[in-house]
């Protein structure tokens, strides 16, 4: 099973991306949906779905595109199925057209997709053509059990349309290995310097020089037994509990604190660069911006709250484009796969990944290909001022609005996203909603803090191409272009959109203070 997980890890990044930009190109074929769905009488004309003469229960048809789920998804189709009266039947279809294929599949009353599984940001869609069903297991679905992102992401109008299931988010992943090894290296260098000063004054005051071995101020445990720490000391010259110590303190808590460390690192010949992201990839960049731009309000759909162009906005993105001067990375050389080989091959100290990444060093560990240990921490802030937030994709278990089982679609949505999601982790590497759960390690936990703080991606279909214009926004702004040019521009085009009228913002001038320190920011 690992070789297989192992091998679909590839495609864990293509269909994210796919998954975020498929939404425009599916613009064209909203009224086809609309059609079969809200002001459509087809719900009505249904007929019951007739039973299989072959088995002694009806069936229940579970629609999902990602192959990881296959053996999870079997599983517990296979144990809900034993103690219920229906029999659960997964189908792995194609991601492409995915709502489509469910609305063609729910025009034959015998392959009617019952449960689906989607990201929350085809949920407009879905609820405008009838596809999806209001959750009927309230009392589950409830902050008790989901962080507010997760609830939010389910919700449309006011409506919860979907069960949380597994999440997307990207957090800062780290070498702690090299972080603990640069701190020893710290800690030394500054022993050494103490003892230098302190030579220099009883050279100064005596005319004698004090031993800089540390053999007089080495101490002895308890027998003549050394302790643990003063053997860390003999190797290192400081103890396990200072190194400790010091390493939770190197790790960056903003962008800042990276540009500090790599100031400061004696890099291993092996590290090749402190800092190196997708720079190509608007998941892995939006956390510069998300905690200032607006675009649907808490739940992702509300047209009247649009924010994309203000100074905050314009200020994280000039500090993203000051970067350029200490990280050098392509955007047309750079993705995510090549950052992550990179990280594995410990050639990075620091990077931006999803939650995908635990797995896979995980398994390199086990195989004995990553020789280190990592950690997993929110991602950074710019600085003091500026507040970074990630983006979040949240797949649902959703009820097929036009399928004649919704009371035990629900149950199973409820057993999906609950019991079985127990093992979700460990046959699929995907990290669970609900935060009953128990997570696998303590960097799980991390990516858990992460999304509970994210930005979900919103669900309106008027903005669907907001994404493809950011990410190409972003790579304008690493390539040089003025920052609040860029900005505007996007905004412009998004609410030209959403308005269905020609949109224009007033520029927004940078204050002159900023302009005039914009060479020295994070230095």
């Amino acid at each position: 099973m690992k070789n297989k997980k192992t091998k679909e890890t590839g495609n864990h990044r293509a269909s994210l991306r796919s998954r975020i930009f498929a939404v425009a190109a599916l613009l064209a074929a909203t009224a086809l949906l609309i059609y079969f769905g809200i002001g459509s009488d087809r719900l009505a004309k249904l007929s019951p779905i007739p039973e299989n003469a072959l088995v002694d229960k009806p069936t229940l048809n579970l629609w999902y595109t990602d192959e990881s789920l296959s053996d999870f998804l079997a599983a517990a189709a296979l144990d809900f199925s034993e103690g219920s009266e229906v029999r659960v039947i997964p189908r792995l279809v194609s991601g492409l057209e995915y709502l489509e294929s469910i609305n063609e599949a729910s025009l034959d009353t015998s392959m009617v997709p019952d449960v689906y599984i989607v990201g929350n940001d085809s949920l407009e869609k879905a609820w405008l053509s009838g596809l999806a069903s209001e959750v009927r297991e309230t009392d589950y679905v409830t902050a008790e059990n989901f962080p507010e992102t997760a609830l939010s992401a389910v919700t449309y109008q006011d409506h919860l349309i979907g069960y949380p299931f597994y999440y997307e988010t990207s957090a800062l992943v780290y070498n702690l290995t090299y972080l603990e090894e640069a701190a020893a290296d710290q800690l030394q260098a500054e022993a050494d310097a103490q003892a230098g000063q302190e030579a220099m004054a009883a050279l100064d005051e005596n005319g004698e020089p004090v031993p800089t071995d540390g053999s007089e101020a080495e101490g002895q445990a308890a027998d003549g037994q050394a302790t643990a720490d003063d053997q860390a000391a003999e190797e290192t010259g400081a103890s396990e509990a200072q190194i400790s110590e010091r390493t939770q303190a190197l790790i960056p808590e903003t962008i800042e604190d990276i540009l500090n460390f790599a100031d400061s690192y004696n890099a291993p010949e092996q590290v090749e660069a402190v800092f190196r992201w997708d720079v190509s990839d608007i998941f892995y960049n939006y956390f510069f911006i998300g905690n200032y731009v607006d675009v649907g309000g808490p739940h992702g759909d509300e047209e009247e709250q649009i924010d994309i162009y203000n100074l905050d906005a314009i200020r994280c993105l000039t500090a993203y484009q000051e970067l350029t001067q200490y990280f050098s990375i392509d955007p047309e050389e750079v993705s995510y796969e090549s950052v992550a080989q990179e990280f594995l091959d410990g050639k990075l100290v620091f990077t931006i990944a999803t939650t995908d990444m635990i797995f896979r060093l995980e398994e390199a560990a086990a195989d004995g290909s990553f020789p280190y240990e990592y950690g997993v921490a929110r991602v950074p802030d710019i600085d003091s001022e500026l507040i970074t937030r990630s983006l979040s994709v949240t797949n649902a278990v959703v009820v097929n609005g036009y399928s004649e089982k919704k009371d035990v679609a629900n149950e199973f949505a409820r057993y999906l996203t609950e019991t079985a999601a127990q093992k979700l982790y460990e046959s699929s590497g995907k990290l669970p909603a609900n935060t009953q759960i128990g997570l696998p390690n303590e960097q799980a936990g991390i990516f858990a803090e992460e999304y509970a703080a994210s930005v979900p991606i919103p669900k309106m279909m008027t903005t669907s191409n907001y994404w493809v214009q950011m990410e190409i926004a972003f790579t304008r702004v690493w390539n040089g272009e003025e920052v609040s040019a860029v900005l505007q521009d996007i905004s412009e085009q998004i609410m030209t959109q959403v308005t269905g009228e020609s949109y224009t913002e007033e520029y927004i001038e940078p204050p002159a203070e900023e302009t005039e320190n914009s060479d020295q920011t994070m230095e």
